[in-house]
């Protein structure tokens, strides 16, 4: 909550001068009682969500009903969107909100928090959303996937580790002749997945990926970026950390885990 309400001193007036931030700054004064890591249902705008940690369900709000960070352009009155890495439904019911006559398919690997997708879609009666309780991944054998119990599940976590059943991306890619929109947000796993599908985007017109770098592992930005330009797409990059002194402070806000994590808005002109 700490970083949250220091954010907030610097973005009060944008947040005041928008509809769905002064939405937001309501959420936060009503939801003040709230606590982390624990499961509550709290409501914004009408719509009504159950999620297990407040702090990620008030940031996975700015994002994308305030900041709109999914919007995208198209000429098709049906659009095919694919989520990647849907977690608990926020994202999808913004796009059946803003998209209602899409074909939406959600992937969400972790079996709890696709058990509370379905909750909050039925919940906010939503209906034209596919969910695939698979990884997205580079084969179906399966892999190991560890739980965090919030937006953080992932392959590349060491705890709670179970093996949960998986798609090759590439295939899926392949059953589409169009995608309007392909928004991956798996936690690492966007690099070995996006080096398989390299020469299979050539049909997504609109992609959003939020890029990971784990403490340890390789940092795959330049092999990601190479992908994009070859598949013919301009991007923008964008960070929210705002680290002061990186040279010294090579993580960011405590965390143990990652030292580095992007949002990469990738489109065809």
């Amino acid at each position: 909550m700490k970083t949250l309400v220091s954010f907030l001193f610097t973005d009060a007036y944008r947040l005041l001068s928008n509809p769905n931030g002064r939405k937001f700054l309501w959420l936060l004064l009503t939801s003040a009682g709230a606590r982390r890591n624990q499961t509550t249902t709290l409501t914004y705008d009408g719509l009504r969500f159950q999620t297990p940690d407040s702090l990620m369900f008030f940031w996975q709000v700015k994002e994308i009903f305030v900041d709109e960070s999914y919007a995208f352009p198209t000429t098709s009155s049906e659009p095919v969107i694919i989520d990647c890495g849907a977690n608990i439904g926020t994202s999808v019911v913004y796009f059946s909100r803003h998209y209602p006559k899409a074909r939406i398919i959600a992937y969400e690997a972790d079996a709890a928090t696709a058990r509370t997708l379905r909750y909050n879609l039925t919940a906010n009666a939503v209906t034209n959303i596919e969910v695939v309780e698979k990884a997205v991944w580079t084969d179906n054998e399966g892999v190991d996937f560890g739980s965090a119990g919030d937006d953080m599940s992932s392959v590349f976590v060491a705890t709670n580790v179970n093996r949960v059943p998986s798609v090759r991306f590439r295939d899926v890619l392949k059953q589409y002749p169009r995608i309007d929109m392909l928004k991956m947000d798996i936690e690492g796993a966007e690099s070995p997945v996006l080096a398989d599908c390299r020469y299979a985007l050539g049909h997504v017109q609109n992609l959003f990926i939020e890029y990971h770098a784990y403490i340890g592992q390789p940092q795959t930005l330049p092999e990601l970026l190479d992908i994009l330009k070859d598949s013919g797409f301009r991007y923008y990059i964008d960070t929210a950390q705002h680290r002061l002194k990186p040279l010294v402070n090579r993580q960011y806000r405590g965390n143990t885990v990652m030292d580095l994590q992007l949002t990469i808005f990738a489109y065809r002109t």
